[in-house]
């Protein structure tokens, strides 16, 4: 019998008990490991993205602001040439900075509407140092009334560059807002798989629990009843289930020793009858 069941085990290999729970908890485990390391992945590359955006928003903000302060401080030394009869020199003004960092503000971010309020302010900006130009000739001339040139012709053209400035840090205001809302969906987008993983894997070790009661929980249960009643009432140990484990090896070798235990009682108990 034993031969033939070795020949059985070698003609139809299988699954030890131990290697099927393994193989469950494993598969449990590289579900929920995959699921994190995506998470992470996408969490990093969204943060990456999305913080580069927020940093250059920040700083295009400190830099419009600073261009609205070098405008502001030239349009006051204006007012101070122009209100000095004495003085003849204009105040010095970084053109070229202005210039350059109004157009870097132009490029350096996606959104259209504030390239669109970027241009405005060049425009704006040139119409402005072209009349401020004139104060040359307001200065020595005998016939213009200087404090009539700058509030009637130079301070309308300064407010409306003020006005554009403030328009362009409001709309990179507005970009900087929707970066941090996208920063906001990429985080809840990021944990969705982790989210997802996590209900996998719950209900992956329910189906472990079933699978534990049904295929080993339940069989050792009915083997004890069945060896319960085989000890208790002397019958015959007949509980069978399909199996291809250890649990039906061991069901297997219980029902050949409680047989062999019964044909072993049966032959005692013939041979005290006959030397009675």
């Amino acid at each position: 019998m034993n031969i033939r069941k070795s020949a059985d085990k070698i003609r139809n290999p299988h699954l030890s008990m131990r290697a099927k729970l393994t193989l469950s908890l494993m598969s449990i485990a590289a579900i929920l490991l995959i699921s994190c390391i995506i998470s992470y992945i996408e969490y990093s590359s969204m943060t990456n993205y999305v913080s580069g955006l927020v940093a250059d928003d920040i700083s295009s903000i400190n830099e419009a602001r600073k261009l609205a302060d070098m405008s502001n401080s030239y349009n006051l030394q204006m007012l101070a040439v122009i209100g000095d009869e004495t003085s003849t020199s204009l105040p010095d003004f970084d053109d070229n900075y202005f210039l350059s960092h109004c157009d870097l503000l132009r490029t350096s971010l996606a959104s259209e509407d504030v390239r669109n309020q970027a241009d405005s302010v060049m425009y704006a900006y040139s119409a402005y140092m072209l009349t401020s130009l004139e104060a040359d000739n307001v200065l020595m001339s005998d016939f213009i009334d200087s404090r009539s040139w700058y509030f009637e012709r130079l301070q309308p053209r300064f407010q409306r560059l003020q006005n554009d400035i403030d328009k362009l840090s409001n709309a990179i205001y507005a970009d900087l807002t929707a970066n941090s809302a996208t920063f906001e969906r990429g985080f809840y987008r990021s944990a969705i798989p982790g989210l997802v993983a996590v209900g996998v894997g719950i209900l992956l070790v329910f189906m472990l629990m079933f699978f534990i009661n049904a295929y080993y929980v339940t069989p050792l249960t009915k083997m004890l009843d069945a060896l319960n009643t085989y000890r208790s009432n002397d019958k015959k140990y007949t509980y069978t289930f399909e199996g291809d484990d250890e649990l039906r090896e061991l069901n297997d070798g219980i029902a050949d020793v409680t047989s062999e235990n019964q044909d072993l009682r049966r032959r005692i108990t013939a041979l005290r009858n006959k030397e009675q």
